[in-house]
């Protein structure tokens, strides 16, 4: 049965859109309203039955349902016969590494920040943490050069995430590097080029058409 992919935009969910275009394999996409408790909407009774928590992505694939974006990607990639995750233990555990890293020290911040600017309830919000925040996305971006060999044009050696191939892990760091950028954080060039690398990928442009 094909899957269907619950998203918005650029957020987290173009993860999986992505991973699904890599892997080709087959899907439907259905866009949410962000928020909204019509029937289109991330916050509506039936939505909210599949992901209790009202947020994006959710996979579905037949009796299945995953709401986590990573999960997701690698999901996605145990349905393909390519493989876009190292196999080997030791690469595996790199690439595990590489990928936690991304969502809670990398990503931790940019989401901090969407929370305190549209997120959640304006009475809950803090504009004084934003600053923190801020400080924390450089403290991680300080760290990843000992977990990521993005350390040149993705076009020479060592340009992907985990080194000279394309995985899964490049479409986690690209897509938070860009998340960075359309929040206006400061993102070093070599990430943007590296983002821009990336998302000229036939596969990401196919998946920037659902945005």
């Amino acid at each position: 049965m094909t899957m269907t992919l619950y998203g918005m935009g650029h957020s987290r969910s173009f993860r999986c859109l992505w991973a699904l275009e890599e892997a080709k394999l087959d899907y439907n996409f259905v866009n949410l309203d962000f928020a909204s408790a019509e029937d289109d909407g991330s916050k509506s009774p039936t939505y909210l039955k599949l992901n209790t928590q009202g947020k994006v992505p959710t996979l579905v694939h037949n009796d299945f349902v995953l709401i986590e974006s990573a999960a997701i990607v690698n999901y996605i990639n145990a349905c393909t016969d390519k493989s876009f995750i190292p196999q080997a233990p030791q690469d595996r555990a790199k690439y595990d590494e590489l990928a936690f890293f991304v969502l809670t020290e990398l990503e931790q911040p940019l989401w901090t920040t969407g929370k305190h600017k549209f997120a959640i309830p304006a009475e809950y919000r803090v504009p004084e943490v934003l600053a923190t925040a801020k400080w924390e996305f450089q403290k991680a971006l300080n760290t990843l050069p000992s977990l990521c060999a993005v350390t040149a044009s993705p076009n020479q050696q060592g340009g992907f995430a985990l080194g000279n191939e394309f995985s899964f892990a490049d479409i986690l760091l690209a897509q938070t590097f860009n998340w960075a950028d359309r929040f206006k954080f400061d993102v070093p060039k070599v990430y943007l080029d590296y983002r821009d690398t990336m998302y000229s990928r036939p596969a990401a442009k196919r998946a920037l058409d659902f945005c």
